[in-house]
C-alpha cells in the first residue's frame, strides 16, 4: 500500500539559484538547470551527503557534529515571498538574496507543507522535504546591500513563510518551468504535538 499521496497539487519552478561559497556571501547566482545527484548539486556549497551539525540541532548533538545532510537545498514559495516583501515594505524579494535554491510557485501554504514530503518533477526528479526553513539574520547584509537598511526587518517579515529545506531522494536535472507535484505522507498528525510544543 503506497505510503504517499500525490496531492494534484502541481506548482512549477520559475527560480532555480546556486551559492559558490557561504563564506564570501549568501547571495545566490540565477542558473537555467541544476544536475542533482543525491550529494545535492555538485556546485552548490550545501552539497554533500554530510554536513556539520549547526544551531538548528544543537539539541541533539553537539555543534560541528557530522550529521546527515538533510539541508541541500532551500526551496521556497513565490507566492510567500511576495508576503515577505509586502510585510518588509518593498515591491518585490530577490529570491537571491535568501541563499535560495528553488523558487516553486502554484503550490499554496507551502512552508508548512508535511515533512517527508517528496516534490517531483515531471521527469521523475525528487526532493523529500526535511522541515521548514526558520528565518534567520543572515540574509540581511545581503538585503542591505541592494536595499539599504532593509535587511533587519526580514527574520519577522519572512517567519513561518520562509520556505523549507531539503534532500535529493532521485537524481535528475531540474529546469526552469518544470512542473513539480507536491506528494504528502499518508499519516495522520501526531495528537500529541500540542503537548510536545509546550502549547
Amino acid at each position: 500500500m503506497p505510503a504517499l499521496l500525490s496531492t494534484g497539487f502541481t506548482g512549477r519552478i520559475t527560480w532555480l539559484g546556486v551559492n559558490k561559497d557561504r563564506k564570501d556571501t549568501l547571495r545566490n547566482m540565477a542558473v537555467d538547470e541544476m544536475t542533482l545527484t543525491f550529494a545535492g548539486f555538485a556546485s552548490e556549497s550545501r552539497a554533500g551527503h554530510t554536513r556539520p551539525s549547526c544551531s538548528r540541532v544543537v539539541g541533539q548533538y553537539p555543534r560541528g557534529t557530522k550529521i546527515r545532510n538533510t539541508r541541500q537545498l532551500c526551496i521556497v514559495s513565490a507566492e510567500e515571498l511576495a508576503v515577505i516583501a509586502v510585510n518588509m515594505g518593498l515591491d518585490a524579494i530577490d529570491p537571491a538574496w535568501l541563499g535560495s535554491s528553488v523558487v516553486v510557485e502554484g503550490i499554496p501554504d507551502f512552508t508548512t507543507v508535511p515533512p517527508a514530503s517528496r516534490l517531483i518533477t515531471q521527469n521523475g526528479t525528487a526532493i523529500t522535504v526535511d522541515m521548514e526553513n526558520r528565518p534567520c539574520n543572515l540574509p540581511a547584509p545581503v538585503i542591505n546591500e541592494d536595499m539599504p537598511d532593509k535587511g533587519r526587518a526580514f527574520k519577522l517579515a519572512a517567519k513561518g513563510l520562509r520556505g523549507v529545506t531539503g534532500w535529493v531522494e532521485r537524481e535528475g536535472l531540474l529546469r526552469l518551468g518544470d512542473e513539480i507535484t507536491l506528494h504528502i505522507p499518508d499519516q495522520p498528525a501526531w495528537p500529541h504535538l500540542d503537548q510536545a510544543r509546550g502549547i
